[in-house]
């Protein structure tokens, strides 16, 4: 744009000195000093220029339906990352009709448009005009600036916050300082960080300012919403205490660009164990070494392998089911994680899950009651020596079943399903005999006994008798 003069550049500037303190409140880093601040009345636009790039740093081949968007923060969000409303921008026009008190604007966003779309563009490109005269370039103001990808797009919304923590300046040669932050997560530059801090030397061109405040060459860079998928499955619906079941892990890269570094976190259910030898990895027909570690239920697996674009790792392993997993919910779930080879950035994706129906089985799910039958002398409901076991006394279960004693007064039921179960002495079967008064445990004193049986447990069930004529009179 050609020099002009215009009766909206300042004639004579003033400088100040201020000292300045500054919080993010994000990160509740503080900046602090003292600069000289230009005040120019009225001071000319400010001019933030950016492309929408791809992830690794490349022109997207349309960008059809994008638009770029600077919103101030909601002041009902005491975070500062939620949108409020579009920033009011000063409208302006291209080419600049002089003293006719509208700014002279800058392709390709000419009349300062907010959002601005970028359909038209090629390129890419994007500019937005910030009045110092309406405050916007003070230090603490803060903006969040959005890109918005077309519906059904492949790339993801970016959002980023803009804070300016300094601005200082000398006649013709005013200096900007801002913090980028992401808040999407996504990096701001292409060597991965969410957190850069710039300073832009602005110089003025009668009503407007070129400042490349956003740099956004490296802040708009859009990635995929999806760049990585892992799928679970398994060889079987259904399994039992003993079985071995076989699970797959596929990988698929779904990226633009090569993924290395990757790792899987898979969480094993409960009685689950893994076997690491049956490890297996594959990758477009051909194996792959696969490093497996666990801890706890937490297995993570690991390949030096790149899986190349739309391409797959298939993990295979095994894994065998204890007595505990029928106590488990029969689910697990893995995450993988690994890097863009093109820029280093991290993806992820997950949780994959595969819900294994544990059936208890007979043998495994079931367990054993034994007790015995024996005479207390000195009551307190425990067998010691010299008391000893009556044999064939009769006990009956809840269910019908009659159990007999040994000849030392033992018993044992095995395949007995868990839960509740009561035993009842039958005393007719220990002629001679009444039960034994308990001094130690009132509700032993009963001729029935109440046991709770866990999958795979063992539980007693013990009865105490005493001789009729040695039955304690009752006060």
């Amino acid at each position: 744009m050609a020099q002009q003069t215009n009766n909206l550049v300042a004639s004579v500037p003033l400088t100040n000195q201020a000292t300045y303190t500054y919080t993010d409140s994000t990160s509740n880093y503080k900046y602090e000093g003292t600069s000289s601040q230009l005040n120019v009345s009225p001071t000319p636009l400010v001019d933030p220029l950016g492309r929408i790039l791809g992830c690794a740093g490349t022109i997207l081949p349309d960008y059809t339906g994008f638009s770029v968007g600077v919103y101030e923060p909601n002041p009902s969000d005491p975070t500062g990352t939620e949108l409020g409303s579009l920033l009011a921008l000063t409208r302006t026009e291209f080419p600049d009709i002089p003293n006719n008190n509208v700014p002279g604007g800058k392709s390709p966003n000419t009349e300062n448009s907010n959002p601005y779309f970028v359909t038209n563009n090629p390129a890419g490109t994007y500019n937005f005009l910030l009045d110092p005269n309406k405050g916007q370039t003070d230090i603490g103001r803060t903006y969040i600036f959005v890109v918005n990808p077309p519906p059904n797009s492949i790339y993801k919304q970016r959002r980023i916050k803009i804070q300016i923590i300094a601005s200082t300046g000398t006649p013709g040669n005013n200096i900007v300082q801002y913090v980028a932050s992401s808040l999407d997560g996504q990096p701001i530059s292409l060597t991965g960080e969410t957190r850069v801090e710039q300073t832009v030397v602005l110089v003025p061109n009668t009503e407007t300012v070129g400042l490349n405040l956003l740099a956004f060459e490296f802040t708009t860079n859009l990635c995929q919403a999806n760049q990585l998928q892992i799928i679970k499955t398994g060889d079987r619906a259904a399994a039992e205490p003993g079985d071995t079941v076989i699970y797959r892990l596929s990988v698929k890269n779904l990226a633009d660009a090569a993924l290395n570094n990757i790792f899987v976190t898979d969480n094993l259910p409960l009685g689950f164990q893994f076997l690491p030898k049956s490890v297996r990895g594959e990758l477009d027909g051909q194996p792959v070494t696969i490093a497996s570690e666990r801890n706890g239920n937490t297995v993570t697996f690991r390949t030096d392998a790149t899986i190349a674009s739309e391409k797959v790792l298939n993990i295979a392993y095994a894994a065998q089911l204890t007595a505990d997993a029928v106590r488990g919910n029969g689910r697990n779930s893995a995450i993988v994680n690994a890097q863009r080879a093109d820029n280093r950035f991290s993806v992820k994706d997950g949780p994959a899950t595969y819900q294994l129906k544990i059936s208890p089985g007979i043998v495994s799910d079931c367990g054993t009651i034994i007790g015995r039958v024996f005479v207390d002398k000195n009551f307190d409901g425990e067998q010691q020596p010299g008391e000893p076991g009556i044999p064939n006394a009769v006990i009956f279960l809840e269910d019908g079943n009659r159990i007999t004693t040994d000849p030392n007064g033992l018993f044992s039921l095995g395949n007995v399903l868990p839960g509740y179960h009561t035993g009842v002495l039958d005393l007719s079967s220990v002629p001679g005999y009444t039960l034994a008064h308990n001094e130690k445990f009132r509700e032993r004193n009963s001729q029935s006994r109440l046991v709770r049986l866990e999958p795979g447990g063992l539980v007693r069930m013990n009865f105490a008798v005493t001789p009729t004529f040695q039955e304690p009179v009752k006060k």
